[in-house]
């Protein structure tokens, strides 16, 4: 082909098709400016607050970034792989990369990188990664089973941000969200399954705990709520499992307004005084496991839930980068590939 390139023409890449793993982010480190860099970014994002910015402007930045980077530092240092000097959302979403190119190693054409809404590797860098090797065709797969604006349209944006800026683009697919994908369901059941049969005891509930957002989001038209609702009811469904044996929660609120109900933590201080003290838990909205799930819910909700009177308490980690996890991102990925490949 390159005898037919003009002489003195840029070099030209074979073709090839990028898939672009998109988790929420991370902080570089736990100290206060690393955290504080972090959460100004994340809380700076108008998907995620919809507040005007004069009223949350002084707000986040008089008052949240003074004071909450030193407690979220804490709390990241509670969970933080010391070993590779990283948060586990960063080594997990790595992993599930790394695997998901091994999976495709019998197709040269196929590049698999993995980037961050917030912090690092950023989006751009992972776009215009791909695209200098040779990728004019990237699936961005926003790692998120159930859509939120917060979540996957915010993913979505920085991407379309970086694709603004390049005199050349790359074709772009988005993966939709896949909270009712038959393999997706198969694999949270057999993770709830294989979870509890390594427990020495019997869970009296199950409970399914997904990060919240303000009820108006909801009703603004947001379609994450549902979403949720419907996973957990998948799931029982493929289980066998009565209405009783598994419930919804909803995680991580902050600030005033009413966020999706039942709450998590306030769930948790109830159950022992309703008879149930024994319970097992897992976050189904996030595909790694992270802050949110390793010291929010398996560390701060056990606490939460022995004080109040429980007896058993055991966290179900995520998918993450397991066999049947990848099995299902890898599922995914080949069907949105299709007519690509």
């Amino acid at each position: 082909m390159n005898q037919f390139v003009p002489a003195g023409h840029p070099p030209i890449k074979p073709r090839k098709i990028g898939v672009l793993l998109l988790n929420l982010g991370t902080p570089d480190a736990t100290d206060y400016w690393s955290v504080r860099r972090y959460l100004k970014e994340f809380l700076s994002d108008r998907r995620v607050i919809e507040a005007p910015r004069w009223l949350w402007w002084p707000i986040l930045n008089g008052i949240i970034l003074s004071t909450r980077p030193q407690k979220t530092g804490a709390n990241y240092e509670r969970i933080w792989d010391k070993e590779r000097n990283e948060s586990p959302l960063r080594v997990i979403t790595r992993a599930q990369a790394d695997k998901l190119q091994a999976a495709f190693s019998a197709d040269e054409n196929v590049i698999v990188d993995y980037a961050m809404r917030y912090g690092n590797p950023s989006t751009r860098s992972g776009i215009e990664k791909l695209k200098d090797a040779g990728c004019d065709r990237i699936l961005l797969f926003p790692l998120y089973p159930q859509y939120s604006a917060t979540t996957t349209a915010t993913a979505n944006d920085k991407a379309f941000d970086t694709l603004k800026t390049l005199r050349w683009q790359p074709a772009v697919r988005t993966v939709p969200a896949y909270f009712d994908d038959p393999a997706y369901t198969a694999a949270l059941a057999k993770s709830i399954t294989d979870g509890i049969a390594k427990l020495d005891f019997a869970p009296d509930l199950v409970i399914t705990s997904y990060h919240g957002m303000p009820k108006s989001y909801l009703e603004k038209g947001d379609p994450y709520h549902c979403q949720c609702v419907k996973t957990t009811r998948l799931v029982r469904e493929y289980l066998g499992w009565s209405e009783d044996r598994i419930m919804v929660t909803f995680q991580s609120r902050f600030g005033r307004a009413e966020w999706l109900q039942p709450y998590t933590d306030e769930t948790l201080k109830a159950l022992p005084g309703k008879g149930i003290k024994k319970v097992a838990i897992l976050a189904p909205a996030f595909s790694a496991d992270c802050i949110e799930t390793l010291e929010e819910i398996a560390i701060t909700g056990e606490e939460e839930f022995m004080g109040a009177g429980g007896k058993r308490y055991a966290y179900i980690p995520c998918l993450n980068d397991s066999p049947e996890g990848m099995g299902m991102i890898e599922t995914v990925v080949r069907r949105e590939l299709a007519g690509w490949l």
